[in-house]
């Protein structure tokens, strides 16, 4: 069933929880790129715009089941752990790190997010966290492992507070969660 919802409504929804969504003509734009949100849920829904009104439908299988992502964090690594400031390469050290965490891990699939801290401008930091979000998902895909989705939240997201060196050590961090399918289990 295709819920007919608030074009505004879903623009901002949109720019919150997937802020590389939203066009950055801004929401007056009629150029818009049909899109997957996953609710808080873990539960996926295609959003569409024709312009004038906004949709969203659940994504289901063909018997109509619910495609939902069940999962949890199975690795938050400090990105001072993994890449030099303001770079999105990733050292010998964290390479090494990673690919024994996928082999080991071995989840169904993975969405992985990265978090800056304050310093530098919020567009700055987005593109940082995307490019090493990327940058993990590379490796995931170098050992065989399946990335469904990268993610940056920048400093949007921060777990400690941003006046500290300590707190903002705490924020520069990419999490991964260990995705599981519909029913529970591993694929």
């Amino acid at each position: 069933m295709i819920k007919k919802v608030n074009k505004v409504a879903v623009i901002a929804v949109l720019s919150v929880l997937l802020p590389s969504a939203v066009s950055a003509r801004g929401a007056q734009s009629n150029t818009y790129v049909p899109t997957i949100w996953v609710d808080p849920d873990g539960c996926e829904h295609w959003v569409f715009d024709d312009g004038v009104e906004g949709y969203m439908t659940p994504n289901v299988t063909r018997d109509g089941i619910p495609v939902c992502q069940r999962g949890s964090v199975c690795l938050v690594e400090n990105s001072d752990n993994l890449f030099d400031t303001g770079s999105a390469v990733i050292s010998d050290d964290g390479l090494a790190k990673l690919e024994d965490f996928f082999r080991e891990q071995q989840s169904a699939s993975y969405l992985i997010s990265g978090h800056t801290d304050s310093d530098g401008s919020d567009e700055y930091n987005l593109d940082l966290g995307q490019r090493r979000a990327n940058a993990v998902a590379d490796i995931a895909a170098g050992v065989g492992a399946q990335s469904v989705e990268t993610r940056s939240y920048g400093e949007r997201v921060p777990v400690a507070d941003n006046s500290t060196d300590e707190g903002k050590s705490q924020n520069r961090r990419v999490e991964i969660q260990c995705v599981a399918d519909n029913y529970g289990g591993k694929l």
